[in-house]
């Protein structure tokens, strides 16, 4: 048996030898590759904090010392050493989440996934086991250099030096990336530290020490630490940034080294103030495919071949994220005044071809959302253009500034929302299914969901164009579905995708939803029920023709991947009752709850969001009937609790 599978708890650590330590170290190393090149998930961020990981938990008694990680996406070896160590469904529903989970085990504290707010709760933590008698025991946070581009950590970090009685540790992970190389004032600052040959000779000669003298040398090495800000900081002016902040500060400490991490962090937990132990890592250790990665050292993968780090069955299907990049290309190319911002995910949100186009006209700021959006505003007042490129998930975090900043200053600034309603594997935090609902509370916002590429052209295009107020255009995660052409466009732009029978129904599809719609009303043809469904391109506002349409109709459906309350049928079913039309709307989308790791089909399943649940529904209101059918004993599509299946033309041979 591996030492790894003889772990059920942290304090089974307590019992391992120096040298067992490092066998431990590589056989997560191992684990971790051979796992996650099965599932997915985040492979880099986890191979590099192995050594710090192994050492919190030897030093700490979680959960009674409360570890909490910032963003969690590096919790991977934090989860195996707390006895969860089937990996086999990971980021899959019944299986293990991709970042810490209470649900899973006490020794998670904070679940969500947005970075920069670990020093804050660690804050709140230790003020509050400070306050109620506990004062034994530590707090510790874990973040990374990245997250320190965040506001919040700062702000957090003013509030933790005004006050020092309280046992509370800060764990730097300073590995020069957060998704991509970190940017900014602050990198640069770490990267001198992280180049500085005192760093690199002090790296070499504590491993050195502790090889040759063994305990001995140990206790040299922790002495020499141990001095009033750390052995380096007597050589060079490192520490001055934090010590301003009046933080101690211990470091730069090798994270790979596990005696000198170990022997750090116990000179940190014996402090009995705050202190910030700064560690150095390399994203991606031990795997050379992601060392070898320039993009992201493997942040997150897909499946992936455990030896050379291949992809394995990937597709050639066509990402949105892929034709938002062109359309900006293409955009860039007509316009000089366009230019790129994003949050520290260049990559991922699609800037990077434009980037390499036009290097002079993108603006990464970091992980700095609301900052991002107040600067776009200041850029819009100077005659830019800004295309502001951000997961729909973290638009949350700068709600205020799309308010105050860009709203009410009526600046132009288009908004690209990647990733938004059902993101899948990634869980509660990183769905983007509070945009629609969100964003639509602000004046004169305009708000564009294309239901296939070559609509997310057209929209993004016409997006450009509108300086007076903000402009949003949102797509999910995934591929792009076949084009589903209109049968006509409306003058307001409205798109008529179906037409059936008699006026009976009338189905709006808010962007990708809008192939939903077309399946729902070939079923409700087939049942002789007439329909008509819509997809209006710009959902907010509600456009004319969705008014005129609904007035002929019996029933309005309405179908977005957003949440329920505070969506696009909400705002359908106002706007009609303000014109004076009486027909009942039925809004369809999520619910307002947060939504666990699954694949984005099984969530829709569940929220109803599927055709023949909602034709079901449909013919209930209009027939005021059930017509029981046949079921197939094999049939696994998740309608063994309803009384009816609607079978569309595709169906045919079916019972």
């Amino acid at each position: 048996m591996s030492l790894l599978e003889g772990i059920s708890g942290p304090r089974d650590l307590d019992r391992f030898s120096s040298e067992e330590l490092h066998i431990l170290a590589d056989e997560i190393r191992t684990f971790l590759v051979e796992n996650v090149s099965r599932t997915g998930g985040h492979l880099g961020p986890n191979l590099g904090v192995v050594e710090m990981t192994i050492a919190l938990h030897r030093v700490f008694d979680s959960p009674n010392d409360p570890i909490i990680f910032d963003t969690g996406h590096q919790s991977y070896v934090h989860k195996l050493l707390t006895g969860r160590q089937d990996f086999s469904k990971l980021r899959s529903r019944g299986g293990l989440a991709g970042y810490p989970q209470r649900s899973e085990s006490s020794h998670d504290v904070v679940e969500s996934s947005h970075a920069s707010s670990s020093l804050s709760w660690a804050d709140g933590v230790s003020r509050a086991l400070t306050r109620t008698g506990r004062k034994d025991r530590h707090v510790v946070a874990v973040v990374g250099d990245g997250s320190l581009t965040g506001g919040m950590t700062w702000e957090a970090l003013n509030n933790i030096s005004d006050d020092n009685d309280r046992n509370l540790v800060i764990v730097v992970n300073d590995n020069g990336r957060s998704y991509a190389p970190t940017i900014g004032g602050m990198a640069r600052y770490l990267n001198r530290v992280r180049t500085a040959d005192s760093y690199k000779t002090l790296r070499q000669s504590s491993a050195h020490v502790s090889r040759l003298f063994g305990p001995i040398g140990r206790a040299i090495y922790r002495g020499v630490r141990g001095g009033t800000h750390g052995f380096l900081s007597r050589f060079t002016n490192n520490v001055a940034l934090y010590s301003n902040l009046d933080i101690k500060y211990l470091g730069p400490v090798d994270g790979h080294d596990l005696d000198a991490m170990e022997e750090t962090l116990r000179l940190a937990k014996a402090y009995g103030a705050p202190v910030i132990v700064h560690a150095i890592t390399d994203k991606g250790r031990g795997f050379e495919p992601a060392r070898r990665d320039e993009a992201d050292q493997f942040h997150a993968v897909g499946k992936i071949d455990p030896v050379t780090g291949e992809p394995i069955g990937s597709s050639d299907a066509v990402a949105w994220t892929d034709v938002f990049s062109e359309a900006l290309v293409a955009a860039g190319d007509r316009r000089e005044d366009i230019i790129a911002m994003t949050a520290a995910m260049l990559r991922p949100t699609g800037l990077q071809a434009f980037a390499q186009r036009f290097p002079d006209r993108v603006y990464d700021v970091g992980i700095a959302e609301q900052h991002a959006v107040a600067s776009a505003a200041g850029l819009a007042f100077g005659g830019i253009h800004p295309v502001v490129a951000i997961y729909a998930t973290f638009m949350n975090r700068a709600f205020d500034q799309v308010m105050m900043d860009v709203a009410l200053h009526k600046a132009g600034v288009t908004f690209v929302l990647d990733r938004s309603g059902v993101t899948g594997p990634d869980g509660p935090s990183h769905h983007g299914i509070w945009d629609l609902a969100m964003l639509q509370l602000v004046p004169g916002i305009r708000i564009a969901a294309p239901r296939d590429g070559e609509r997310l052209r057209e929209l993004f295009d016409e997006a450009v164009t509108v300086e007076d107020a903000p402009t949003v255009v949102r797509f999910p995660k995934g591929s792009v579905p076949a084009a589903l052409d209109a049968l006509e466009r409306l003058s307001d732009g409205t798109d008529v995708l179906y037409r059936s029978g008699s006026e009976d129904v009338l189905i709006v599809g808010i962007g990708p939803m809008a192939h939903l719609a077309v399946d729902v009303a070939e079923r409700l043809r087939a049942q002789g029920i007439g329909a008509t469904v819509v997809d209006p391109r710009w959902a907010v506002p509600i456009q004319p023709a969705i008014v005129e349409l609904a007035a002929s109709h019996r029933l309005v459906i309405t179908i977005e991947d957003g949440i329920r309350v505070g969506g696009v049928g909400t705002r359908v079913r106002q706007v009609l009752r303000e014109a004076g039309v009486s027909t009942a709307v039925d809004e369809l989308g999520l619910p307002d709850e947060f939504i666990d790791h699954a694949t984005r089909e099984q969530i829709l399943a569940d929220a109803g969001l599927t055709a023949p649940k909602i034709a079901q529904d449909v013919v209930s209101q209009v027939l005021g009937t059930r017509v029981p059918v046949a079921r197939q004993p094999s049939d696994d599509d998740g309608w063994a609790s309803h009384e009816i299946e609607l079978r569309g033309p595709s169906d045919a041979g079916s019972n």
